[in-house]
């Protein structure tokens, strides 16, 4: 699968799983996307898609890499409609 196609998909995840912040940006947090199981059926590899997404500037996060239990709780940021 190509990594613009992932990207996308998962844009589209967030919608459906975040809701606004005080920005107005769609967030949801990691520990929610990870444990979703359409994205577990959906993302071969959820952390190098979320890194991917925020080279590209679709999405940000604090620090470099998101793992499971540890970053449950950070907020996965979506940048554009």
């Amino acid at each position: 699968m190509n990594v613009e196609h992932e990207v996308s998909l998962l844009a589209d995840e967030i919608r459906r799983l975040g809701s606004p912040n005080a920005d107005g940006k769609i967030s949801v947090k990691f520990g929610v996307l990870f444990n979703d199981d359409k994205c577990a059926n959906l993302f071969e590899a959820l952390v190098g898609t979320l890194k991917a997404a925020k080279r590209k500037k679709i999405v940000t996060f604090q620090g470099e890499l998101l793992l499971q239990g540890v970053h449950d709780n950070v907020d996965v940021v979506l940048l554009q409609d």
